[in-house]
């Protein structure tokens, strides 16, 4: 046992390149309700995301949380949703009752989900919000550039839909959303601690 943990874990061959990401976007995000049906009907008929897979969660694993990320409750029910980009939004159903109403600005809470669309898709679930009587806040301009709306659905989640209108049916995510790196520069040195090595470091994927 003792040489397990001092052995060293091996490393590829490959040198990460810090201007890449390590990881490829969201596998799936997974969220709670506690009514699916409300939630089916809102992300299928008012988001256009199709319902892809619907499941019970295996028993027993409610009673080994230390295996895998599943709520504390035996069989309940795991949707998952195609939200595009060859991602997923999945729900778990639990039990009405049994867990308190989220605070959206708590630390560690998920403040809101922002989804990508294209300029033709972004009006379509305006009108789809509309048809349904879901408020929305906007258009509005968070970035330059960009255009968005907010809105909750059926479980008091914030949900907000970004388009890139010059962008057509190809939005550039990251492109958009890259500042330059002085501007980087000028906000980071307002944190504590830090000093000019430690926002170089940081700083290493923004350009000049």
């Amino acid at each position: 046992m003792e040489a397990l943990l001092q052995a060293k874990p091996k490393t590829s061959g490959s040198q990460h390149n810090p201007r890449q990401p390590l990881t490829r976007g969201v596998h799936h995000l997974a969220l709670n309700t506690d009514d699916m049906k409300k939630t089916i009907e809102f992300y299928v008929d008012v988001l256009g995301m199709p319902l892809i897979h619907a499941m019970r969660v295996p028993p027993g694993l409610a009673k080994d949380q230390g295996k895998r990320g599943n709520p504390p409750y035996e069989e309940i029910r795991h949707y998952f949703f195609d939200m595009g980009g060859d991602s997923v939004v999945a729900f778990f159903e639990m039990p009405p009752g049994r867990e308190p109403p989220h605070h959206l600005n708590a630390i560690g809470a998920m403040q809101h989900c922002a989804f990508t669309v294209t300029p033709e898709r972004f009006q379509e679930i305006q009108d789809r919000l509309t048809k349904h009587h879901v408020p929305f806040l906007g258009p509005i301009e968070p970035f330059p550039g960009l255009s968005g709306i907010y809105f909750f659905d059926p479980n008091n989640i914030r949900l907000e839909l970004e388009c890139q209108m010059a962008d057509g049916p190809a939005p550039q995510v990251i492109k958009a959303l890259r500042q330059r790196k002085q501007q980087a520069e000028q906000e980071l040195k307002t944190l504590p601690g830090v000093d000019r090595e430690w926002i170089e470091r940081y700083t290493v994927a923004i350009d000049d």
